[in-house]
């Protein structure tokens, strides 16, 4: 039996004046699982992301987030519905005036739903869940980039959030941290049985992460499938896609086993 859908993208449509970003976007989200929202860049798939979580409205089209439509609902329901939430931004987007502690209880205090000891081991624990354990009184400054990924995720599940949203998580990283950060998302999809919505342009990074990728071109959902379905497709999209040069490098390893990524592709 197919999970239900927690969300569901209907016919969205956004322009930014006289440029066409997204043309009649129709997408489900299921129950617990991690869909890639896989594309090149500038294709709408960030845009798409702030649109889920209500940072932008669409000219068109809904966007039910269990039960509610986020484009119809007032700030306040928006707000307490953002709680349910956890958003990894692309840069990381920490606060280099916060320590890394202060960072990840950031939420937990802006919300007033924890303080003092309470509150600091919270944040521990969540340091523990993405392998940063005795780092809670470093600075941004201090950290490198896969640990400012890692930390920007702890801050994400501060409210143990039933849906985790990573925009390019893997964006600017080496090959090695990189593949630490898709380690982590299936980890923490796992432990917190979280519904995931990872966006990338990197094709190893979909097929290690993914239950099923959507491929976005010129603003629409060209492919929709499993990762397997993803790599035997002849759609002329995702083939154009893979000509385009969006990859993985040779010999990386695979653990899923939904895509064999030493084979052509």
């Amino acid at each position: 039996m197919e999970s239900r859908a927690v969300i569901r993208i209907e016919d969205v449509w956004k322009s930014f004046g006289d440029h066409q970003v997204l043309r009649g976007v129709t997408l489900s989200v299921r129950n617990a699982e991690t869909l890639v929202v896989l594309g090149p860049s500038g294709c709408g798939k960030s845009v798409l992301l702030k649109h889920i979580i209500g940072l932008m409205r669409p000219d068109r089209g809904s966007i039910v987030v269990e039960g509610k439509d986020v484009t119809r609902i007032s700030q306040a329901e928006l707000n307490k519905l953002r709680m349910n939430f956890g958003m990894v931004f692309q840069g990381a987007a920490l606060f280099d005036s916060m320590t890394v502690g202060q960072n990840v209880g950031l939420p937990l205090r802006e919300h007033r739903l924890l303080k003092g000891a309470e509150l600091d081991r919270l944040v521990d624990e969540k340091l523990e869940m993405v392998g940063l354990s005795g780092t809670h009184h470093l600075w941004p400054s201090e950290i490198s980039g896969g640990m400012k990924k890692r930390v920007a995720l702890a801050r994400a599940i501060a409210l143990d959030p039933d849906v985790i949203l990573y925009d390019e998580p893997t964006t600017g990283l080496d090959p090695v941290m990189a593949e630490q950060i898709n380690w982590l998302i299936r980890d923490t999809q796992h432990k917190l049985n979280a519904t995931s919505i990872v966006v990338t342009h990197d094709l190893h990074s979909a097929c290690f992460t993914g239950d099923r990728v959507a491929l976005m071109d010129d603003g629409k959902i060209a492919f929709e499938g499993t990762t397997d379905e993803l790599r035997t497709t002849e759609n002329e999209a995702v083939q154009n896609f893979v000509a385009r040069g969006h990859i993985p490098l040779p010999g990386e390893s695979r653990k899923r086993g939904e895509c064999d990524l030493d084979e052509p592709f």
